[in-house]
C-alpha cells in the first residue's frame, strides 16, 4: 500500500450560499490523499501502472469549477471521480477549504473533509 498526496491546490470558484459568493468569487484550498497498491508501479517505473497525481489534480480543477452552495457537494464529486475513474485508488480523502470565508469574523479559512473507501 502506498499514498500519493497533493497539497494546497489553489482554485479559485464560486461555492456558497449567498448570492454575492456566487458573483464574486473566493479562494479555495484543496487537500486530496489516496492511498493504492503502489508496488507493481515502483518496480516498473511506469505512469500507467500508478495513480496519476496530474489526473487527480484534473478532477480537483474540473469539480471546483461547478459551483454548489455547499463544500460538501463539491468534496463529495471529487472523491466519486476518483475513485470512478482511478481504478488503483483504494481510499481518497479530501479537504476543501474556503479561504477567508464570509461569517463575519477574523476566520483564516473553512473546511470539511471527507474520505471514501472502495
Amino acid at each position: 500500500m502506498g499514498k500519493i498526496k497533493l497539497h494546497n491546490i489553489k482554485v479559485f470558484a464560486y461555492h456558497g450560499c449567498l448570492v454575492e459568493e456566487g458573483k464574486i468569487g473566493s479562494d479555495y484550498r484543496v487537500d486530496l490523499t489516496v492511498k493504492g497498491d503502489l508496488s507493481h508501479s515502483a518496480k516498473t517505473d511506469t505512469l500507467g501502472d500508478t495513480i496519476d497525481y496530474v489526473h487527480l489534480n484534473k478532477i480537483v480543477k474540473e469539480e471546483m469549477s461547478i459551483r454548489s452552495k455547499l463544500l460538501e457537494t463539491v468534496a463529495e464529486r471529487i472523491l466519486n471521480r476518483v475513485l470512478e475513474e482511478l481504478q488503483l485508488v483504494q481510499k481518497v480523502r479530501v479537504d476543501v477549504s474556503k479561504i477567508n470565508p464570509p461569517i463575519g469574523g477574523d476566520v483564516g479559512m473553512v473546511t470539511v473533509s471527507r474520505s471514501k473507501s472502495r
